[in-house]
């Protein structure tokens, strides 16, 4: 087997460079299943811009050589966009209190090889290290378990968010429009997982 890729860590300004990796990588990786996004590259690139603006974002890049082949992305929660709050300000969750996760993507190459937990572990450590946060948070969309585009092969990654501490909020969701493969755009919901962040680990 070969090695595991080697993880980087970028901070606020210094993420600026690896923008467009990063965007390459959300429109390979998230055109399979669950997601189903015919990705726009410009878009991505957009989207990605509120992380080179927040002082506070992490992007941890696993890197094989000098290529980008995964990315795990975070940013306090009152720096992303006032559609990811929402869900907070309905609850007895502070939004201020919250550093959310945006994405984690990998090529299929190089999953299995622990960069998951390498991902969580640097983003956790980033929130822990600003100070002044009490969760961690990241969404994931829902979808039918019998809708009939579900790979027969697939695996969720509900074990393993649930080992990592992290737990479903029903109830606290967030709808996002984005263009499905073969079907045009379409509303999709997705649901908070939260961890409390406690300060030695």
């Amino acid at each position: 087997m070969d090695s595991s890729p080697d993880i980087r860590v970028f901070r606020g300004p210094d993420i600026g460079p690896w923008l467009a990796d990063v965007a390459r990588l959300r429109v390979a990786v998230f055109r399979d299943w669950p997601y189903l996004y015919a990705g726009d590259f410009d878009y991505e690139r957009d989207y990605l811009a509120a992380y080179a603006a927040s002082p506070r974002s992490v992007f941890v890049l696993a890197m094989d050589g000098e290529r980008v082949v995964g990315a795990s992305t975070g940013l306090p929660l009152l720096d992303d966009a006032e559609a990811f709050r929402q869900p907070f300000l309905a609850s007895d969750i502070d939004p201020g209190g919250v550093f959310y996760f945006g994405e984690s993507v990998l090529l299929p190459d190089h999953r299995g090889r622990g960069v998951g937990h390498a991902f969580f572990d640097h983003r956790e450590a980033h929130a822990r290290a600003l100070g002044g946060f009490r969760w961690t948070a990241f969404c994931a969309v829902d979808r039918d378990p019998g809708d009939p585009r579900r790979p027969a092969s697939y695996r969720g990654n509900d074990a393993f968010w649930h080992k990592r501490g992290y737990r479903r909020r029903d109830g606290m969701s967030v709808r996002l429009d984005w263009d499905e493969i073969d079907r045009g755009g379409i509303p999709h919901a997705l649901t908070f997982w939260l961890r409390p962040l406690e300060a030695g680990r």
